[in-house]
Order: structure tokens, then sequence, then C-alpha cells
């Protein structure tokens, strides 16, 4: 009898869980090399006269570089062996990051910002296809949940880190953004160490890579590209990643320019934002394992937490009506939670999928996932540059993960019919 799709050649529950420690690790540096430039957003646009429409432009090419680097990865992580795809794709980033501290001016910035986005692309179909390799079908909002939460927790510790490397630019403060860049970026690098001291070639190999004729993992991946399911899944992570993106790009800036706090000020402010994000995908992913097992269908269980947390982005709309001040940080608290709870959820509704797709699956879904944002984020540099202010943005974006609940119910439908 065939092995099971998920079957992989484990070493204990220990093993197990401490593979998917590493991907938080992998997670909080994706994000620490990615935060490092909207930390520092507004020394750079200074330093360089950029506008915000430009600063727009240098994020949208990290999110078209990202949809690009999906599609590649996405199949490589479903072709080869995991592990090591992983591993490259995390030292190229790591570089693409430390090289950001070179850049002499805008289209260095692009460029640099264009590499960064393609090679961290490979972190989450990597990440993903491994999660539902190692977990069961109840295990994975918790597992997606440490996965996602590891973003958070670089995002968490950039903002604290940052002023204490800015003390080594020169004096008047000039380039003080360049030696940020070079350190964190090296980070990456060391995480190889323990990855491959962890793994052993064969360890991640499943039974996904070799499915059985007119099996459920030998379905055609462009019917499962065309399909229902996959235009659901797209949509949602269309709307919920460009809510996410957004907020993460902007917050440093928005609270300097558009508040008036400081630089420190709003770098503390930062880290306390990503700090509730972390705390609301962990609880997400929780709280869906607790209603399964009060006796909700798994896909139930989800369905509900991403409607509170769909509610909580909707704190966005009192932006523009809240000025300096603790009201201002507890509503853009409570949107970080929800932000960023509503991604363990939809992971777990792409792992329905197919598992010998699944690396594809999230770099097909990347793809739109990163197109949207890449366009909102240049929208939103105009917007704040004609209107002199981000309010409207802001309270735009914290409405999409709304229009994500009819495509998600779709997929909960879905899987209560096909349920055994």
């Amino acid at each position: 009898m065939a092995a099971s799709a998920s079957t992989v050649h484990v070493r204990g529950a220990v093993w197990k869980w401490s593979v998917c420690g590493m991907l938080l690790l992998a997670s909080a540096i994706n994000y620490m090399d990615r935060q490092t430039l909207s930390g520092l957003s507004v020394r750079i646009t200074q330093e360089f006269g950029m506008t915000k429409a430009q600063y727009g432009q240098v994020e949208a090419v990290f999110g078209y570089a990202f949809a690009a680097g999906s599609v590649l990865f996405g199949w490589m992580a479903d072709r080869f062996s995991v592990q090591r795809v992983y591993a490259a794709v995390l030292a190229l980033w790591s570089l693409a990051g430390m090289a950001t501290g070179w850049a002499r001016d805008h289209h260095d910035l692009l460029l640099m910002r264009g590499l960064l986005g393609f090679f961290e692309a490979g972190h989450w179909p990597c990440a993903v296809r491994i999660t539902r390799s190692l977990l069961d079908e109840r295990q994975r909002s918790m597992g997606n949940g440490l996965l996602q939460s590891g973003a958070t927790i670089g995002a968490i510790l950039t903002p604290l880190a940052l002023p204490l490397l800015l003390g080594a630019g020169t004096a008047d403060g000039t380039g003080a953004w360049r030696p940020p860049f070079f350190l964190l970026g090296g980070v990456g690098l060391l995480w190889l160490i323990p990855w491959f001291w962890l793994l052993r070639p064969n360890d991640l190999r499943s039974t996904v890579d070799t499915p059985s004729a007119g099996g459920p993992g030998s379905e055609p991946f462009i019917r499962v590209l065309l399909s229902g399911r996959m235009l659901a899944v797209i949509a949602v992570v269309a709307c919920i990643n460009t809510t996410w993106q957004v907020l993460r790009a902007w917050l440093p800036m928005f609270l300097q320019k558009g508040r008036g706090y400081s630089e420190t000020e709003a770098l503390h402010f930062n880290s306390a934002f990503f700090a509730a994000a972390d705390v609301g995908c962990l609880a997400a992913g929780a709280l869906a394992v607790a209603l399964a097992r009060r006796g909700r269908t798994p896909s139930g269980a989800r369905f509900a937490v991403f409607v509170a947390c769909a509610l909580l982005c909707c704190g966005t709309i009192a932006v523009p009506w809240l000025g300096r001040g603790w009201a201002l940080m507890a509503v853009l608290l409570a949107i970080a939670a929800g932000a960023l709870g509503v991604f363990p959820l939809y992971h777990t509704f792409t792992q329905d999928l197919s598992a010998h797709h699944q690396g594809k699956i999230t770099g097909a879904a990347g793809v739109a996932g990163w197109i949207l944002p890449a366009q909102a984020q240049m929208l939103f540099g105009i917007s704040a540059d004609r209107l002199g202010t981000m309010d409207p943005g802001l309270a735009a974006a914290g409405l999409l993960p709304l229009l994500a609940l009819a495509p998600l119910w779709y997929l909960h439908r879905l899987k209560t019919r096909t349920a055994p």
C-alpha cells in the first residue's frame, strides 16, 4: 500500500518542531532584510532627494520581482531538493540585502530591491511545502502560525536594532543608513550552519515527489491552476497581501511625516506594531486549532477566525480622524493583529489543494499576491504626493480583507462538501 502523501523521513517530534523553528528563524531573517529599508526610508529618501512616488516605485519593484521569483522558486521547490533550494535562496537574498548598503542613488535602490524581492520569493514556496510535509491537517494552522510569526519577530527586532546600528555612520548622519544593511544582511549567512547540521539529504523527501498514477497527487498542475479553487486562493492572497504590504512599507514614514513622531519614536512603535501582529498571527492559528477541537470542522474554524481578523483590519477607516496619541496607537495595534492573523489561515487553505504541487501553488499565488501590492505601492506614493497626506491610502488598504471573504467562503464550502 502506498504511503500517505504527507509522509516524510522524520526523526521524531522534537526534530520535526526543530525544523519548524528553523523556518521561523528564516522568516525572521526574511523580514529583517525587508524592513531595513522602510525603517530607514526617511533618511534614504532625503539623502537621495526622492519623492514619495519614487519610494513607491522602489517598493513596487520589490513586489514585481517577488512575483517573478515566485514562479521560478515555486517550480524548483517541487522539482528539486527543497532544503537545498531553500538554503540557496536564503543565502542569495541575504547577499542582496547586504548589497543595498552600496546603493548610490534611486536607480541603484531599484536594482538592489528587485534582487532582494526576487530571491526572497523562494522563502514561502519552500517553507509552506515543508510545513505541509511535516504536519497533519490539524497541526498546520499552528505550524503556519509559527512560520508567519517569524516574519514579525524579524520585523520587531529590526526597528530596535536600527538606532544602535545607525551609530556606525559618519558624524553628520550622511551614509549612516548603510551599515545596518551590511550587518543585518549577514545574519542570514549564519542561519545556514544549523540548517545543514539539522537536515540530512533525504529528511524532507516524501511520497509527494513520486505520486502514484491516478492518485490525488498526480492531478496535472494546469488543471489545478485553472480550477475555481486556485482562482479563489489568488483572490484571497491579492487582498490580504496588499493590506499587509502597504502597512509594512509606509508605517514608519506615516508616523514621522504624517503625525510628527521622531525617527526613534517611529521605530520603537514599529516594533510594537509587529509585536501585535505576531500576537495576532499566533492567536489566529491557536484559535483555529481550539475551535476545531471543540467540534468545528478545521475549515469552518479557519473561516470564523479569518472573519474576526478582517474586521480588525477595518480599523484603518478611523485613522484619518485620529491625531497623534494613544488612541491612534491602540487602533494601529489592533489592525496589526488582524492584518497578519489572516495569513496562517490562508496558507492552510492552499495546503488543501494539492500535495504534489504545493510549491507551484504557493508560487503561482505569489504572482497574483504581489502584482496588486506592487501597483498599490505606486498608487499610494502618487496619492500621498498629490494629496499631501497618507491617510486616505491607509484607510482604503484595511478594507481589502473584507473582499477576501467571498472567495474564502467558496473554499470553505468546497472543503466541507468534499470532506469524508
